[in-house]
């Protein structure tokens, strides 16, 4: 975190000895230690110009990076300075400040380019610092980036009669910043003030020629032009009288001319705000340790004798942290394997499912940690070792049940072995009793939880081992049961006589009861079937009465209807027979009148 970075001060980088470069593992060890983004700044300029001044105040310090006021360089190859970002939380800020270039004690122009091209390929921000004007002399001071494209190779293997694009470059060349120290002029051009930028793209201005002085002219102002798209320029005043730059770390702000501390502000200011985080090809963001693996694969590189190449270098970061990744996944998996298995699993199923989700959470640890996992190379080796880890759970489940199983049938059946070896079954029916005490057990060992996968192999293999035993009580007991029969045999005719002679006199008894309760039996059915008879017959004389005494009423009754029937006949006969004569009495009384 940015909270624990505790850098007091500068610590040496890159050392610069004999003409050599070489890494110093103690910056190493703090780079690896740093997880956040890191924002690189790092200054590059000819010795004696005040460099590390404008580092010390990126710093937030007065003192820091040695200033030194004298005509020798103090600063040798390149020191780092690790602070926490102002501006930036979660970001550290990595001050890069280098040996001033040309400096007559070296003598080596080639070492001056490597400090040059480093500071390039490290750095987000790169400071080239200077003093007084942009005039043709500093242009020729800044030869070195005319050198890049021989110093430095954004492809492994480009192409053998192209050369490489100055777009490859710019794709990972940092944003450009010039300082310019002591700086006297006006900024004026054509009679009307111009900013500070204007005045360094009025000063990158090319000729209209092709004569070999408009060349050289242009050259590394086209480099310039072509590498760094991005460019920024500050103009710095002298900050005191010369005679007190001695003792300029320890002036205060008050004491030093006021456009000076301003501009040495807006500068700090727009460094903090400006600055991007490093970054690589293909948007990788750059932290501590891949910074480290920056710094050793391109000294690497230079003391091979080999030029540093962007490609190789992001294919030798994306080994080194996709193999880190793969071991954080297998960490990883083994912390959660370790938290949520109980070995012996009861079913093998029941270790696949944990093994499945912590694979799982392992790929999308590798998955993050990692990239440019080109063929999925990395992938596949953590899929190669998840395996491993997966059969060695399995060996591990599979022998843990065992010593669960085994350990539980000692427990469980050793009282029974006990028993058999104090002859306990040796007797007539000894064998069933050992049976019946063997499944009981059986039943407490399937009974136990947690016995794991091999619960049943491990039971079959002790019962098969015991056969031996379970076939001597076997046979024991068929002896001793054969001489018992053979006794129970001779008991069993004695009791059958004595059963059979009681039977008979039991069946002659029975059978005398049965003929007796026959008879008595028999005798009830006949009076019941008398008895029955007897109702039968009165019922019938009763029905036949009724019958009889029902037609003779009936008779009667039609008797009677026809004696009324007649009678009323009889009536009418005579009412006609009246009428008849009442009739003939009127004719002879009418005629006995007329007479």
């Amino acid at each position: 975190m940015a909270s624990e970075i505790h850098m007091t001060g500068p610590m040496c980088l890159i050392e610069n000895t004999n003409g050599r470069l070489m890494a110093n593992p103690e910056a190493l060890k703090i780079l690896s230690a740093i997880t956040q983004p890191v924002v690189v700044v790092a200054i590059v300029g000819l010795y004696r110009t005040g460099k590390s001044y404008l580092m010390n105040k990126l710093a937030g310090k007065k003192k820091g990076f040695s200033l030194g006021s004298t005509v020798q360089s103090h600063t040798k190859g390149i020191w780092m300075w690790c602070v926490p970002h102002p501006k930036k939380p979660g970001h550290v800020l990595v001050l890069l400040d280098t040996e001033g270039l040309g400096d007559v004690e070296k003598g080596d122009n080639q070492n001056d380019s490597w400090i040059f091209a480093l500071a390039i390929l490290l750095s987000s921000t790169f400071v080239y610092n200077s003093i007084g004007t942009i005039n043709q002399q500093a242009m020729d001071q800044l030869h070195y980036v005319t050198e890049l494209t021989h110093r430095i190779r954004s492809k492994s293997s480009p192409d053998e009669n192209e050369n490489e694009d100055s777009a490859d470059f710019v794709s990972f060349f940092p944003d450009f910043v010039w300082t310019l120290r002591d700086f006297s002029l006006d900024l004026e051009a054509d009679g009307q003030p111009i900013t500070a930028d204007e005045y360094l793209t009025y000063s990158l201005k090319l000729k209209q020629g092709t004569s070999e002085k408009d060349k050289t002219f242009n050259l590394p102002r086209l480099c310039i032009r072509k590498y760094f798209p991005k460019k920024k320029c500050f103009v710095f005043d002298r900050p005191v009288h010369r005679k007190k730059l001695a003792q300029l770390e320890k002036l205060h702000d008050e004491e030093l001319d006021p456009e000076f501390v301003q501009q040495v502000a807006d500068f700090c200011s727009y460094i903090f705000s400006n600055s991007k985080t490093k970054t690589l090809s293909g948007g990788i963001k750059v932290n501590g340790p891949r910074l480290e693996s920056l710094v050793l694969t391109y000294i690497d590189a230079i003391s091979s004798g080999d030029l540093p190449c962007m490609e190789n270098t992001i294919l030798a970061l994306a080994q080194i942290e996709n193999s880190v990744a793969v071991q954080k996944a297998i960490a990883h998996y083994d912390q959660q394997m370790g938290q949520k298995v109980q070995l012996p699993t009861e079913t093998l199923q029941e270790l696949l499912d944990l093994h499945r989700d912590s694979e799982r959470e392992a790929t999308e640890v590798f998955m993050k940690n990692s990239f440019k996992d080109v063929d999925h190379l990395f992938q596949k080796k953590l899929a190669v070792q998840l395996v491993k880890k997966r059969d060695d759970f399995c060996k591990q489940n599979q022998e843990a049940s065992s010593d669960r199983c085994s350990a539980l049938l000692q427990d469980i059946f050793s009282p029974l072995e006990e028993e058999v070896k104090m002859g306990i079954y040796s007797k007539p029916g000894g064998y069933c009793l050992f049976i019946q005490k063997l499944q009981d057990l059986k039943k407490k060992y399937h009974e136990e939880p947690r016995k794991g996968i091999q619960a049943e192999e491990i039971l079959q293999t002790y019962l098969k081992s015991k056969e031996s035993v379970t076939d001597a009580i076997l046979q024991t007991d068929k002896i001793l049961t054969k001489k018992e029969k053979e006794i129970e045999v001779e008991h069993a005719k004695a009791e059958s006589a004595q059963a059979s002679a009681k039977m008979v006199e039991e069946m002659q008894i029975k059978y005398q009861q049965m003929m007796e309760e026959k008879e008595k039996s028999y005798q009830e059915h006949v009076k019941q079937l008398t008895e029955k008879i007897e109702r039968e017959r009165a019922q019938l004389l009763e029905e036949q009465e009724r019958t009889l005494t029902s037609k003779l009423q009936e008779q009667a009754r039609l008797l009677k209807e026809r004696c009324q029937g007649e009678s009323t006949q009889l009536q009418n006969e005579i009412q006609k027979l009246q009428k008849t004569l009442g009739k003939k009495n009127k004719r002879y009384m009418s005629r006995k009148l007329k007479i």
